[in-house]
């Protein structure tokens, strides 16, 4: 009896881990242009199900063009996007996309009740089925209590949430999240956060872009990073480090920025990188047990005034900063 158990579980998880591996979405030398302009330059990038799947880059990296083409909102110049079971026709796939767009989707007039119903009734739900939805989906993203206040009375927090719910509640295979927490409370970006492993565990593949970096790293299972239209890596977060195991990037708050001294501090030996912005050098460098010394005395022979100095350990904006040359946000 137990050894027939074993082989039982063994058949079970074995099943799950096939299911888990399964293809959800494959993009092939995807292509766009626009004139003199190239937004997307021939990039192949393979979606399994039930994977939350992180897309970071600048802007103008080419996120949102390559967004759009998947979700068929912009026509792709050229390549391929092939959904789940090998179907490349976007509107006989479209119904299984769910879309939770940076810009708020919603009808302020309405109230939150009103606005997930009519969402949810676009896919052809109605009557007790698209009532039941609309309680659930309210259930989900914490606004029962509140389903009939207008939108217009929200906070940005319960917008966002509310955002959330419209895009899901027809029960999307693939769910499409663009910057789903900018702008909001730590409160309510933990909820959303928690509410995004909630969809993966319920066997939704999320792609999920945000200028946060710590999400990213905290709830994606694997990781694209996008700059000039191409795949410059891709991985889980772990070997993603893995590739600037060398490098940390140091951190100099000033008072001030100083003329020129950008391309001083590029002079010195194992530094990489350097951006400025918000009063503060973001300096990509070789590990050294001396750096840190020879910056600040860079800064301090040059004018600086010297705030606050933070050594940062390999995260996923050392990578970022490492291969780009750039900040997230620029």
């Amino acid at each position: 009896m137990i050894l027939k158990y074993a082989e039982k579980v063994h058949i079970c998880v074995k099943n799950n881990l096939e299911v888990m591996m399964m293809k959800m979405l494959e993009i092939k030398k995807l292509y766009k242009d626009y004139g003199n302009h190239v937004a997307v330059d021939g990039i192949d990038l393979k979606i399994e199900k039930g994977q939350i799947y992180g897309i970071l880059g600048p802007n103008g990296a080419g996120k949102s063009t390559t967004i759009g083409m998947i979700c068929g909102l912009i026509k792709k110049t050229s390549g391929e996007v092939i959904y789940e079971e090998d179907t490349n026709k976007i509107r006989k796939w479209k119904q299984n996309i769910g879309i939770v767009p940076q810009d708020f989707a919603l009808y302020f007039d309405l109230t939150a009740e009103e606005n997930i119903s009519f969402f949810c009734s676009l896919y052809g739900f109605k009557g007790q089925d698209l009532k039941d939805r609309t309680a659930k989906t309210l259930d989900f993203v914490g606004l029962t209590d509140v389903k009939d206040k207008r939108t217009l009375e929200f906070s940005g927090g319960m917008k966002r949430r509310l955002n959330i719910g419209c895009a899901i509640a027809h029960s999307p295979k693939l769910i499409i999240m663009d910057e789903p927490t900018v702008g909001i409370d730590p409160q309510s970006r933990n909820h959303i956060l928690e509410s995004v492993k909630r969809l993966r565990e319920e066997g939704a593949t999320i792609i999920y872009t945000s200028h946060y970096m710590q999400e990213v790293d905290d709830i994606c299972d694997r990781i694209a990073i996008i700059d000039n239209g191409h795949i410059i890596a891709e991985g889980t977060s772990e070997e993603l480090k893995e590739l600037v195991e060398n490098k940390n990037t140091i951190i100099l708050t000033v008072n001030k920025k100083v003329n020129g001294l950008e391309d001083k501090l590029k002079e010195i030996t194992g530094v990489e990188k350097v951006i400025f912005s918000d009063n503060e050098y973001k300096i990509s460098t070789l590990k050294s047990s001396n750096l840190i010394a020879k910056l600040v005395t860079a800064i301090s022979e040059n004018g600086g005034d010297i705030k606050n100095i933070v050594n940062q350990e390999t995260s996923l904006e050392t990578v970022f900063l490492a291969l780009t040359g750039k900040n997230l946000r620029e």
